[in-house]
């Protein structure tokens, strides 16, 4: 696990990109960085959404936002260990923390789990590169371009 991570406990699942944790005695949300995942509720970006997926039904977008946080779900409990790595930016413009997210032995062996990579990997995420955040973006290219070859989570509905 890199050095200057923050170990934080996890209160619930927002979404698929979006977690709240437990920061000392305060709660914060966290917008994972490097990625996106379909809305699971109506608002302005399920809009923006909706315009660039001309091919799937508002009802389509919904169902892909609800599989995303219930992989989410899935992966992290309440009171879980996560640490929590910046990048340079450390809020976006909402206020939420920006990090990637590693689940302490939720891994292969035990090993820690990056979620960030593990949504992108298994297709329940799309890559949002936002700088100057972009410490990992290749490496999260990569792994977007894998879910897509292998039609894997939203790649098998949405447009490719």
């Amino acid at each position: 696990m890199p050095a200057g991570t923050i170990s934080v406990r996890v209160v619930r699942v927002v979404d698929g990109d979006t977690i709240k944790v437990m920061v000392g005695r305060r709660t914060e949300r966290v917008r994972l960085i490097g990625m996106d995942t379909p809305e699971t509720k109506r608002n302005r970006k399920f809009e923006r959404d909706i315009r660039k997926e001309r091919t799937k039904t508002p009802r389509e977008v919904l169902a892909a936002g609800r599989e995303a946080k219930e992989y989410m779900s899935g992966l992290l409990k309440r009171g879980d260990a996560v640490r929590l790595e910046k990048d340079v930016q450390e809020r976006d413009k909402y206020g939420r923390l920006l990090a990637y997210v590693w689940l302490e032995g939720g891994g292969p062996q035990g090993k820690p789990l990056l979620l960030n990579a593990a949504l992108l990997e298994n297709g329940y995420a799309r890559l949002m590169t936002i700088p100057p955040n972009v410490k990992r973006v290749e490496y999260f290219r990569k792994l977007q371009e894998y879910a897509r070859q292998n039609h894997a989570g939203i790649w098998s509905r949405l447009a490719r």
